[in-house]
């Protein structure tokens, strides 16, 4: 089997559907026998405070759950700012996927586009407008499951995998939640692919 090993960085503010991303990729990493730690920091997520998850996806046995700095293959920001502050746990060969769309949740929120500009800075980025995407396909509660799409085309697992762990953590929500989360998917991992 070929050597797989993608460290992610799995960044956002509380109720943006980081948890779900990390259940997804389990799902996926686990039906694919590959080794999987992961940690999870909450902060005040009701009230909009800083989520954090260090996934770590191998077909080698994997012996910490927390990624050290500078090693991370992935960085998915969920909100623009969050990228930012994980940076320093990006590889030097890593890619940064981030939302565009800002989560203010406090009163000096920086300049957005000044935040951008600073993640346009490194090497190799996907900046997408999630919200906009959830948004056309009807509902923007889905921008996660795009961004997660996004993605993709940085984690070594096959994207029909990942909808598999789709379809199976959104199941009991009925078809229909399952189909859209499919459609914000495949939305996401085109828009990656156009622009990576």
């Amino acid at each position: 089997m070929e050597r797989i090993k993608t460290d992610i960085i799995l960044a956002g503010v509380g109720g943006q559907g980081i948890l779900s991303i990390a259940s997804i990729l389990g799902d996926a990493a686990l039906n694919e026998n590959l080794y999987l730690k992961q940690a999870e920091t909450h902060g005040m997520s009701q009230r909009g405070g800083a989520v954090v998850s260090h996934l770590r996806i191998s077909t080698q046995p994997i012996n910490s759950d927390l990624i050290p700095k500078g090693s991370a293959e992935l960085i998915l920001a969920v909100e623009p700012m969050e990228a930012l502050r994980y940076l320093p746990f990006l590889s030097p060969n890593g890619y940064i996927v981030t939302n565009t769309t800002p989560f203010e949740n406090i009163v000096n929120y920086p300049d957005i586009e000044k935040v951008l500009e600073e993640i346009k800075k490194q090497p190799r980025f996907v900046a997408i407008d999630a919200d906009k995407i959830a948004l056309e396909l009807g509902n923007r509660r889905v921008s996660n499951v795009v961004m997660l799409g996004a993605s993709t085309p940085f984690i070594q697992i096959a994207p029909e995998k990942i909808e598999t762990g789709i379809q199976r953590i959104f199941g009991k929500k009925g078809a229909e939640i399952v189909e859209l989360n499919i459609k914000a998917f495949k939305a996401g991992r085109q828009f990656a692919l156009e622009n990576s």
